[in-house]
């Protein structure tokens, strides 16, 4: 059996002293250890997978070392789950645990859930939604230090930070993609209307052929659902008996399911992926962005980033340390006039699925 990591295993690996990290695990690195030094120092605890022991710092801290993560669907859905995961590696490198509850999307749920995590002492919160969306916020949440991830308050005066990807310059940087590559007819099958992401992407769109002084034109933009029979019929309504001159020569897709079906239809078509049509996705959805034949090209989320950045400011605010503006601190006002958002930029991935427009 492997022995478990102590923390003169961290201190070594970190090249720092064991009263280092003893500060910065107990959330006392600020002022006393160089932020660089606590940077290894948390590195090190999360490749060693070493936590301090739970009850003598709830002991000593008065504190449960509890986070309580609620989402309306990440857990039982194949998606966003690893905003989670990051958000629990930083909890772990820490010194603290997450206990999680999903709701299965009933909002119903949320404030009994909210609740139960309160009954069992935990020291903050997080929210965690698939996909991008305003939320109500339950009031529970603003009896502790709290934060959203990947959702936004709908409040008009927003109560609590929110971490959310840049939406807008993942957008624009997919398109700039296409364009570098020389395509000037970029058709965007952009999701549907009723998703807060969808008319942020079909900015950045805009943006970047705004930036290149290309005309966009109307009838390319399709609000086109998010599956892959969705993006099937609609890649046949746009390229089936239309002329090489006349279609696109590049389709940006709102996710990867929706360029899998536009795959499927350049195939039915008899079009070379990326010879003839290039085709974008959107998400790097794992298992299909790299396994798809010819691989997709797409932009990340960023979601361990997300749930990285949500734990690091609800941690901060919990411990006192760093800029816990907006975080929330048992009351409605919480972060009033501060700033309460995070923007976390999107990564563009190219594989095979584009290249250079064809010559028409």
């Amino acid at each position: 059996m492997n022995r478990k990591a102590t923390a003169l295993d961290v201190a070594k690996r970190a090249g720092v002293s064991r009263s280092a990290v003893s500060l910065v695990l107990n959330g006392r690195g600020d002022g006393n250890v160089a932020k660089e030094s606590q940077d290894r120092i948390r590195q090190a605890a999360l490749e060693l997978n070493y936590s301090p022991n739970a009850i003598a710092l709830s002991l000593r801290n008065q504190r449960s070392r509890v986070i309580g993560i609620l989402s309306d669907e990440v857990v039982v859905s194949p998606f966003d789950g690893n905003i989670i995961g990051g958000a629990d590696d930083v909890a772990r490198s820490r010194g603290f645990v997450t206990v999680v509850m999903d709701t299965e999307s009933d909002t119903a749920r949320d404030a009994s859930a909210i609740e139960t995590l309160l009954d069992r002492q935990v020291d903050g919160l997080m929210y965690v939604t698939v996909g991008l969306k305003p939320i109500e916020i339950p009031h529970g949440m603003l009896r502790v230090p709290s934060v959203l991830a990947n959702c936004y308050d709908n409040h008009p005066q927003q109560q609590l930070h929110h971490v959310i990807p840049d939406e807008v310059s993942g957008g624009r940087m997919a398109t700039e993609h296409l364009l570098e590559l020389g395509h000037r007819d970029i058709a965007l099958f952009a999701g549907l209307e009723d998703s807060p992401a969808a008319p942020l992407r079909v900015q950045g769109y805009r943006d970047a052929h705004a930036a290149a002084d290309i005309p966009v034109h109307a009838d390319r933009i399709f609000m086109a659902g998010w599956d892959i029979d969705a993006g099937f019929r609609g890649a046949m309504k746009l390229l089936d008996g239309v002329s090489p001159a006349d279609r696109p020569t590049a389709i940006m897709c709102a996710n990867d399911r929706l360029a899998v079906g536009v795959t499927l239809a350049a195939a039915r078509l008899g079009l070379s992926v990326p010879g003839d049509l290039s085709i974008m996705g959107y998400d790097d959805e794992t298992r299909i962005a790299d396994t798809m034949v010819p691989s997709l090209t797409t932009m990340a989320l960023p979601l361990r980033e997300i749930g990285r950045a949500a734990m690091t400011t609800l941690l901060d605010a919990i411990e006192g340390t760093g800029e816990s503006a907006g975080v929330g601190a048992g009351t409605p006002t919480a972060g009033k006039g501060t700033t309460v958002e995070t923007m976390v930029p999107c990564r563009l991935v190219v594989r095979e699925s584009t290249g250079p427009a064809p010559t028409r």
